[in-house]
């Protein structure tokens, strides 16, 4: 985890991929904070961009307060992806005059759990906040809810760190490992 973690990144690198941290943050049960983007029926995990000159570990701090209103004192890490997790976007959500081209995003996902109040949770601390309501859900559950284009990601994701939770069997069926 360490490497990946603290390494600095490009804006948008060589394939085409913006550089992304998503934020997958469960309480005491084992379940996790599911939120609904400001004015739409999309709901998903807070996740965000990483700007030069932050790290992966910059970057979820920062995200997190703007999206959560939570602070580094309010959550432990639990654990983090080994690696990158790419997705692309949809061909009509890529931007074709932007230079360079994003055709989607690699994410670091971080897994965290609240150590502090739930109270803490704010919305509304950023200039533009991102979601409107949010939740607590079987940590399962998001993978039948978001988009269709973060499925895999949030699904790879999920996976890999449920072992850090003790995460009941998967969803399809399949039992996890350990």
């Amino acid at each position: 985890m360490e490497s990946l973690v603290k390494k600095r990144v490009q804006v948008v690198d060589l394939d085409g991929y913006r550089p992304n941290v998503g934020i997958i943050l469960s309480n005491d049960q084992g379940r996790v904070f599911w939120a609904r983007r400001v004015g739409q029926e999309a709901w998903q995990f807070p996740q965000g961009g990483i700007r030069p000159p932050e790290t992966p570990e910059d970057a979820l701090f920062r995200e997190l307060r703007e999206e959560t209103g939570l602070a580094p004192e309010h959550v432990e890490i639990v654990g983090a992806t080994n690696r990158w997790l790419r997705y692309r976007l949809p061909r009509r959500m890529i931007r074709r005059r932007q230079s360079p081209r994003c055709i989607g995003q690699k994410q670091v996902w971080f897994l965290l759990r609240l150590v502090g109040a739930e109270e803490a949770v704010r919305l509304d601390l950023s200039e533009r906040p991102e979601f409107d309501r949010w939740c607590w859900v079987d940590y399962w559950y998001p993978l039948g809810q978001v988009v269709f284009f973060k499925r895999g990601v949030y699904e790879q994701a999920l996976t890999e760190l449920a072992p850090l939770l003790s995460a009941d069997a998967h969803p399809t069926g399949r039992q996890r490992d350990g």
